[in-house]
């Protein structure tokens, strides 16, 4: 997927496709177009002045402009029919930032109260609720803020399991959920971090998941032809940014579990022209894993 080198926000990059108008304004109520572009607009001002510039760099108007990412993939709808058939199934949205994908998932009938969503910054998930105009009362979907790399929060290493259903309500880390997710949704995270991070969250994120068999963990985010780094060039600064291949990426998972791997690897044409490959992938339980 492109990188947006802008530093500063750009009110002229706005531009929501018809998905999203119609997913925004279904969840805000806002009706006029110009007044949601207003509202989104002022949103995304605060959400700018709260976290780090070079991820809203990364993700900021893509994650504006399009309707949410989760339900453009090609598993979605699979996704959906495991939540239909699998009671009290957990859905996890990592990296959730606002929680646009959380909340399609919802509004496509997964219960709200079973979609749990993390993000390294509670600010921006407070600020979904400026964004789409709800409360935790009126969306009580759970929330927990947290570092996927301290292992006091998410580790690939297995706690104690237990057969009943965790307390949402009271979650303190990811490490709560081990063992007990029916599906995983992970977009524009991988490609933030080194090769070595990737591995570990991989590691980290099959060990939550249900064992299953049909359990899934499904995303996007950058990739390459040959895996590699590319370097960019952000608030002045040269950012090293590893991608993996399919074939790379594949045997990261396929070392982590009995997962069928399906990925391919697509080409975008950014707002510049720029080229770059969007790898669209899903790691599902095969068989009955001992975790």
């Amino acid at each position: 997927m492109p990188f947006i080198r802008h530093t500063t926000l750009d009110p002229s990059l706005y531009g929501l496709d018809l998905t999203a108008f119609e997913f925004f304004k279904q969840q805000t109520g806002i009706i006029g177009e110009d007044d949601l572009k207003q509202h989104i607009l002022a949103v995304q001002a605060k959400a700018f002045a709260v976290s780090k510039p070079y991820l809203w760099n990364l993700y900021s108007m893509v994650d504006m402009n399009s309707s949410p990412k989760i339900s453009k993939h090609p598993k979605y709808q699979s996704v959906l029919q495991l939540g239909r058939d699998c009671t009290n199934a957990l859905l996890l949205d990592l990296g959730c930032c606002f929680g646009n994908d959380g909340r399609k998932a919802v509004a496509d009938g997964w219960p709200v109260n079973q979609v749990i969503s993390t993000d390294i910054n509670q600010e921006l998930w407070d600020l979904g609720h400026v964004l789409f105009r709800s409360t935790p009362s009126s969306f009580p979907s759970p929330f927990i803020a947290g570092d996927c790399f301290d292992p006091t929060f998410l580790s690939s290493e297995p706690g104690p399991t237990s057969r009943s259903p965790p307390d949402l309500s009271s979650l303190t880390s990811l490490n709560d959920l081990h063992g007990k997710l029916a599906a995983i949704h992970a977009s524009s995270i991988f490609h933030l971090f080194s090769a070595e991070q990737q591995a570990s969250l991989v590691r980290a994120l099959a060990a939550l998941l249900s064992p299953a068999p049909g359990s899934i963990v499904f995303g996007t985010h950058a990739g390459l032809r040959k895996q590699g780094i590319i370097w960019d060039d952000v608030l002045d600064e040269t950012t090293e940014v590893y991608c993996h291949d399919p074939e790379s990426w594949n045997k990261l998972w396929e070392d982590a579990g009995p997962f069928k791997m399906e990925t391919i690897l697509e080409k975008v044409t950014g707002v510049e022209g720029e080229i770059s490959w969007r790898m669209v992938w899903s790691a599902t339980m095969t068989t009955k894993s001992a975790v």
